[in-house]
């Protein structure tokens, strides 16, 4: 029982690890051996553990996304998770750089998971056609995918907030609720 704990503790930590180097210096930056000091382990053990530094940057973040699956239910009203997403965005900007990273280094099914990605999106799809009374089709997946650029958009392009707003780009708040407001109007007129 102490092995498997100690394993499991020990993938914790490289996850860790590895989420905090490769958030600051994306995939091609990151490097195994400040990983493994980070995480206390010989770099060895994330060999043994991931594989390579491709799969272990993929299991950082499917466990991102899957912490973000985990506290955000599936959406039905899309105001109440613009809002949610927005403000998770805000408080994971580790999550928003892996993103950022994964997308400078990935396209379309080369991506590492992208099939169970496609499925987890397709249960958000549906879980947010349902709110709306409506089927799922591309028309709601856009309008999801149009949810998660509005919520993801301030977090990812923060100087462009302080070049706009000055200060008052630090009022997380209003930021979310104007997010909130623009989308319940959209949808209101018929968007």
């Amino acid at each position: 029982m102490a092995t498997k704990d100690s394993t499991a503790a020990t993938r914790a930590a490289l996850l860790k690890a590895a989420r905090e180097e490769f958030a600051a210096h994306g995939l091609a930056g990151a490097r195994v051996d400040r990983i493994a000091a980070r995480a206390g382990v010989n770099k060895e053990r994330i060999y043994g553990h991931f594989g390579t530094k491709v799969d272990l940057f993929d299991a950082v973040v499917g466990d991102a996304l899957n912490d973000l699956t985990e506290r955000i239910a599936l959406p039905s009203d899309p105001v109440e998770y613009v809002a949610k997403l927005t403000d998770y965005y805000r408080e994971h900007p580790d999550l928003v750089r892996l993103l950022m990273w994964e997308a400078l280094n990935f396209r379309g099914p080369e991506l590492p998971g992208f099939d169970a990605r496609v499925e987890r999106c397709g249960q958000k799809t549906e879980s947010l056609a349902a709110g709306l009374g409506r089927k799922a089709s591309p028309e709601v997946a856009r309008l999801l995918f149009t949810l998660t650029g509005l919520a993801l958009w301030p977090s990812m392009m923060t100087q462009l907030g302080r070049i706009f707003l000055g200060d008052a780009v630090d009022d997380a708040e209003a930021g979310r609720d104007q997010t909130a407001a623009f989308v319940a109007a959209a949808l209101k007129g018929g968007a």
